[in-house]
C-alpha cells in the first residue's frame, strides 16, 4: 500500500495517538525514515492496556505496523516494551516478532515512555529540542494506535477505546468501551462504588488529571480511569492550588538541584534546569528569557516534583504554567544546531526505577494484582457524548444536527482543514443535541 493511501485510510477512520495528547497518526507518515518504534512501554504505573493487546492482539498491532514500515519505505522496527512486561509475555530482548520488527527491552524505569527518551534508549539518536522524531528519522506510535491502524486497513474507524480500570478497588480489569461513554454508566455496569475521599483519574498517577467521574466520559486518549485516595503524593499533587504551589515555592527552595539532577530530559542533554525556572518565576527574574524559554521542552513527567523535590515543590506546575503562556504567544525553544546535545555521563545511575517512583507516589500497594481482561464485558451506554475536539490540532466541525439517525461509524465530527481528525459515532442512535462542541447521541 502507497503512503498516501494509506494516510488517507488512517485519516479517514479518525486514528489519533491513543494515549496523551492525541496527535493525528496520519500526519506522522513520512518519507525519509528509517526506524519505526512501538511504544509498548506502558509509561505510567497501573496502566495494562497496552500489555493485554499485545497479549490477545499481538498479530493486529503488528499489521498495523508493517503497514506504516512498507507505505514510507522504513527498513527497521522495534517492539520497545519494558523488561518486566517481556518476561510476562516470554519474550526475550532481540527477539524477531515478525519481517523487520524485533523486541527492545527498556530498563524499568520512569518515564520510559517518553518518546524522546524511548528514541535514545532504542537507537542512541536525540531528538533536538523544538524538533520532531521525523527530524532524527524516527516514527513512534503505541501499540493501542497500532490496532486502531490495523482496523482503518479494513475500514473501521475509531469508536470503541481499551481502558485499564484499577487502583483503590478490588474487581480491577481491562474491558473494551464506545467512545463518548460517560463514566458513570461504567462504574454503575460494574457495580464499582468510589470510597469516600478517593478521586478518580483519567490516565497516570502522575501524569493524568483528575475527572468528576459523574459527568466525564470516555474520549480517544483514555487510557485508564484509577480511583485513588486523595491524600496521596500523586493525587495531592493533582488537586494542589497553583498560588499555594507558587507561594511555597517561593519560600522553601533549598537550592539543592535535585530536580535539575534526576529531570530525565535533562539527562540526555536537555537544556532543562527546573531549579532555575523555579527561583525565575517565583522572584520574577527575567535578565534569562532561555530559563523561560526551554519550559515548551518540558515533559511534564513529574520527577521533579513527585520524586527528586525533599520540599514538596512542583517545578513541573512552574513550568506548565509558563509552557501555557508561551504557547498562547507562539513562542517556543528550539535549540541551536551548532551546539550539540550532551548526554550526562551519570544518567545510567540516576534513572528512577519504576519500582522506587511508584513508592514515591504512593500507589505501590495498588500494584499487587494484574488487572483481569474481561473481553466478555459490554457497555451499552444509554447515550454518549462526542466532543469535537479530542486530539492535538483543530476541532473536527459538525457533521449532523439534532434529530439526525446515526450508526456505529458514522462521522459526526468532520476533520477540520489541517491537523484535526474525524469524530465517529460509537453507538446506533438520534442526535439529541450539537452544543459547544460537543454532540450527544441517544442509543437507540
Amino acid at each position: 500500500m502507497k503512503i498516501d493511501e494509506l494516510k488517507s485510510l488512517i485519516a479517514s477512520a479518525g486514528v489519533v495517538g491513543a494515549g496523551g495528547a492525541g496527535f493525528p497518526t496520519a500526519f506522522k507518515l513520512r518519507d525519509g525514515i528509517d526506524k519505526f518504534i512501538i511504544n509498548a512501554a506502558e509509561c505510567e504505573p497501573l496502566i495494562y492496556t497496552d500489555y493485554y493487546l499485545l497479549k490477545n492482539s499481538l498479530n493486529k498491532v503488528l499489521k498495523g505496523a508493517k503497514a506504516i514500515m512498507d507505505a514510507c519505505g522504513i527498513p527497521e522496527g522495534f517492539m520497545a516494551v519494558k523488561q518486566h512486561t517481556a518476561a510476562r509475555l516470554s519474550w526475550t530482548d532481540g527477539q524477531k516478532l515478525t519481517d523487520g520488527i524485533s523486541v527492545h527491552c527498556l530498563p524499568d524505569v520512569y518515564p520510559m515512555g517518553d518518546e524522546i527518551i524511548m528514541i535514545y534508549e532504542v537507537t542512541g539518536r536525540i531528538v533536538p529540542p523544538g524538533k520532531l522524531p521525523g527530524d532524527v528519522g524516527c516514527v513512534v506510535n503505541n501499540v493501542e494506535t497500532l490496532y486502531n491502524v490495523a482496523n482503518a486497513m479494513d475500514n473501521q474507524p475509531v469508536t470503541q477505546k481499551w481502558v485499564t480500570i484499577n487502583g483503590d478497588l478490588t474487581n480491577k480489569m481491562m474491558i473494551g468501551v464506545p467512545i463518548g461513554t460517560p463514566v458513570i454508566e461504567i462504574f454503575d455496569k460494574l457495580g464499582i462504588k468510589v470510597p469516600e475521599g478517593d478521586i478518580v483519574v483519567d490516565g497516570g498517577p502522575a501524569m493524568g488529571k483528575p475527572i468528576d467521574y459523574k459527568t466525564a466520559v470516555i474520549t480517544k486518549t483514555t487510557k485508564s480511569l484509577l480511583i485513588l485516595p486523595d491524600n496521596i503524593p500523586c493525587t495531592a499533587s493533582m488537586l494542589g492550588d497553583m498560588r499555594v504551589t507558587m507561594t511555597h515555592a517561593s519560600s522553601n527552595c533549598c537550592s539543592c538541584t535535585m530536580c535539575t539532577e534526576l529531570c530525565p530530559r535533562a539527562l540526555i542533554g536537555y537544556p532543562l534546569e527546573p531549579h532555575k525556572i523555579v527561583r525565575s518565576v517565583t522572584n520574577r527574574v527575567t535578565s534569562n528569557p532561555q530559563d523561560y524559554l526551554v519550559a515548551t521542552t518540558c515533559s511534564g513527567c513529574g520527577v521533579c516534583e513527585l520524586s527528586a523535590c525533599c520540599q514538596g515543590i512542583s517545578p513541573r506546575k512552574v513550568y506548565t504554567a509558563v509552557k501555557g503562556e508561551l504557547g498562547r504567544n507562539r513562542m517556543r525553544y528550539v535549540h541551536p544546531d551548532d551546539k550539540p546535545l550532551q548526554v550526562m555521563s551519570e544518567r545510567d545511575n540516576r534513572m528512577l526505577p519504576s519500582t522506587r517512583f511508584m513508592q514515591r507516589i504512593g500507589v505501590d500497594k495498588y500494584d499487587t494484582v494484574i488487572p483481569e481482561f474481561k473481553a466478555e464485558v459490554k457497555i451499552d451506554p444509554t447515550h454518549i457524548s462526542l466532543a469535537l475536539r479530542q486530539h492535538v490540532g483543530a476541532p473536527a466541525a459538525p457533521n449532523v444536527k439534532p434529530g439526525d439517525s446515526v450508526k456505529v461509524g458514522d462521522i459526526v465530527g468532520k476533520a477540520a482543514d489541517g491537523i484535526s481528525a474525524n469524530i465517529h459515532s460509537s453507538v446506533n442512535g438520534v442526535v439529541e443535541s450539537v452544543d459547544n462542541g460537543v454532540v450527544v447521541i441517544k442509543r437507540v
